[in-house]
Parts: C-alpha cells; structure tokens; sequence
C-alpha cells in the first residue's frame, strides 16, 4: 500500500507540475505540507475547485548551490521569498490542470516579452519581474499581462533537473544544431543521444537558434516529453522516494497541499499525448540593439478567451 502511494503521489507531482514546466515543484512526502507559503492571498477553501491555474517558473543559478535552496536555507518567507537573490526566470510557462477530466493546458510565455512590471518606469522583459519583486511580483505581471486570475506559482531551479536526470540513467534527445557556448559553458553535437544530467542542462540553456527564444521553447517542450518517458519508466518508478529530497532543495511553491492530493486522485487520468501547449503569440524584435518579443496584443486576447476563459478577470 505504501509504494503503491509513492508511484500514485509521485506521478501524479510529475503529472501536475514536471508535466507543466518540465522540472518539478514539490517535496514529495505525505506528511509534511508541500507548500512552504503561508500568504494570506491565497484561498484554503478549495473543496469546491475542479482546476487549478498556476503560474510555473524555472530558475538557473549558475553559483552551484542553487536559488531555491538558498532562500530556504535563509528561512525567507513570504513576498520577499527568492527577492534577495535577485534571480532572474528563465521559463515561464502558464499551466491549467482539471482534476475531473485530466485536460492540460500549456502557455508557453518567452522570457523576453515586453511588459509592464509594477514599479518600473520603463517597458521590460518579462522575466525580470521575478528579480525585481520575486513570485509575487511575476504573478501580478501576468495577470497584467494575460487579465487572468492567477493566484498560484511554483519556483524551480535547473539543479533539479541535473540531479534527477542523472538519477534515472539520461534522458534521450534528438540534438537539433550544433550547440556551443562559452559561459555557461555548452557543447552539443546535432543526432540522436542519451543527455545525462549536466548535458540536459546545457540543452536547456541553449538560446542560439534561428528563431531566438521561440526555438529554445520548443526544445524545452520536446524536452519535458522525453523525460516524462523515462522517468515514467517501471524500474526509474522505484527511485521516487530517493528523489525526495531533491525536490525540497530546489522546488518552492504556495500551492496548497489538498490540491496537491487532488492531483493524485486524478492522475490516472492524464494522457502524455494529449496536452495542449502553444506559445504566447507574437515575435521577435530588435529595439535598438536588444532584442525583445513582441506579443500580439489582438491574438493573445482571442487565445487567452479560448485556453483560460473562466479566469479572465472583469
């Protein structure tokens, strides 16, 4: 009965948050609450909630230690949680999860967005809200942005990905282009092979492509479907409780803990193919000499009515 709730309660979190962002959100233990926040801002009455909205982040800290962990470490709680660091995301991505029918629904938002961040005179990119204002200041830029309700967020640092990648024997991927960088430092050959966890990270970090930020999201996305392969895996099934302590160290989030059990109820009921996923409409533009994406203001509007319509905001 025992490892029968660690494969439930550990692929429905794979399901619920890896399946969102790709890297994971929660300690994986049933008698601790996952969720470390205690903000007033978020409702605990969610008996009557069939979906959840939640805002998913990937964070990379090249330091070694980890962002995630570091804050812990600190004892940050609270809207000043991540601030410190100053930490910039580097994935954003808007995922909705209906406990009933097991749908999930994917936007993809690139990291370069131009937006208006609360607080800041000029224009920015999106992805310096977070190091601004940490998860509470991202949240409200997307509600801004999308004018959506959202309440929820989960914070991941890439370290997760390198220790459970590594954990469960590689993941394998199809290498597009030759990818080479200097700092951090990269190298990739194109074809077919098996990344373990240090290579996953340099193909997640990657950023030249032809298409900028829009081919890095796409690599992302085919990324999060290879790993959930492997680790879905019967003989990779029997390492969940080792990795634990992984997602402790570098997964924070304020979702409650009972939505976290909903999703272990509903689990079964994910299909790994049949996600909807696109990305923020729009593209790539130089100002000057930076680049930015510009997103279509008409197009996001239809698309937000069309994936999220219940949570636009009045």
């Amino acid at each position: 009965m025992k490892k029968k709730f660690w494969t439930t309660f550990f692929i429905s979190l794979v399901c619920f948050s890896i399946l969102f962002a790709g890297l994971g959100m929660y300690l994986s233990n049933k008698e601790t609450a996952i969720s470390t926040g205690e903000e007033d801002e978020v409702e605990k009455s969610l008996d009557n909630e069939d979906e959840i909205l939640v805002l998913i982040m990937g964070i990379d800290d090249n330091d070694g230690l980890g962002g995630v962990k570091a804050v812990k470490e600190k004892k940050i709680k609270g809207e000043d949680r991540h601030k410190p660091t100053g930490m910039r995301t580097d994935t954003m991505i808007l995922g909705k999860y209906n406990f009933k029918t097991g749908e999930v629904t994917l936007l993809s938002i690139p990291r370069d967005t131009l937006v208006y961040i609360r607080g800041r005179k000029n224009l920015e990119r999106i992805n310096h809200a977070h190091s601004y204002g940490g998860p509470y200041l991202s949240i409200k830029t997307v509600r801004d942005l999308l004018n959506i309700d959202l309440k929820y967020y989960v914070t991941v640092d890439y370290l997760a990905v390198k220790e459970i990648v590594d954990a469960i024997g590689g993941v394998k991927i199809d290498v597009p282009v030759k990818m080479r960088h200097s700092d951090p430092y990269i190298h990739l050959d194109p074809g077919l092979q098996t990344l373990n966890g240090e290579e996953s990270l340099m193909y997640l970090r990657f950023r030249s492509y032809p298409d900028g930020d829009l081919g890095r999201i796409k690599a992302q996305q085919i990324f999060v479907k290879e790993f959930m392969k492997q680790l879905l895996k019967p003989k990779n099934l029997l390492l969940l409780p080792k990795l634990a302590k992984t997602y402790y160290d570098y997964v924070d989030t304020n979702v409650p803990f009972e939505i976290v059990m909903k999703g272990v109820m509903s689990a079964r009921k994910i299909n790994l193919d049949n996600i909807k996923l696109t990305t923020l409409p729009g593209k790539p533009e130089y100002i000057g000499t930076t680049s930015y994406f510009i997103y279509d203001e008409v197009e996001t509007k239809i698309l937000i009515e069309e994936m999220f319509g219940d949570y636009l905001l009045n």
